[in-house]
């Protein structure tokens, strides 16, 4: 049943034709998350039971380097809210709000899916992570950005996470 939701949600979003770069991460109370995937760095903490608090960096090429920070509450087990703000390249900033879902697709994989939308633009994000080891996992994760003005950008990416 888990799985037919996430493959639902994941249809969902994606059927809204619009990401948040950083995997959606399970993290205990007071772990940090650190890692890179393809053109993106973040680091995130989970504050308490519901709240992660995070930073990212990503290099959109022709839209130059985007910095997000960035809030999820836990609204279930599998959903989240996700509320920030974005620079782009220091020239504007974009406050967004989205909706995250993820959960297990088998032992030590978890599919994730995100949607973000803000005055300037709106993103969808679908992937997967792997345990490979209790605090490591390997992300891949597919990204499509859709600036209001300018050229929608799709990416396939590869990335580790480093949980503390």
């Amino acid at each position: 049943m888990k799985k037919s939701l996430l493959i639902l949600g994941a249809f969902v979003t994606l059927s809204t034709a619009t990401s948040f770069a950083a995997p959606l991460n399970n993290l205990n109370s007071q772990q940090t998350a650190v890692g890179v995937s393809g053109d993106t760095v973040y680091i995130e903490h989970k504050l308490g039971d519901r709240f992660t608090l995070g930073y990212q960096s990503v290099d959109r090429d022709y839209y130059g380097d985007m910095k997000d920070i960035y809030g999820q509450i836990q609204l279930s087990n599998n959903l989240r809210g996700i509320v920030g703000n974005r620079d782009f390249d220091y020239r504007d900033s974009s406050m967004y709000a989205g909706i995250g879902l993820h959960g297990s697709l088998g032992q030590n994989l978890n599919g994730f899916t995100s949607y973000i939308a803000g005055d300037k633009f709106s993103e969808v994000q679908v992937g997967a992570s792997c345990q490979v080891a209790t605090n490591v996992d390997l992300n891949a994760t597919y990204t499509n950005f859709m600036p209001d003005v300018g050229k929608d950008k799709d990416k396939f990416s590869v990335g580790a996470t480093l949980k503390f």
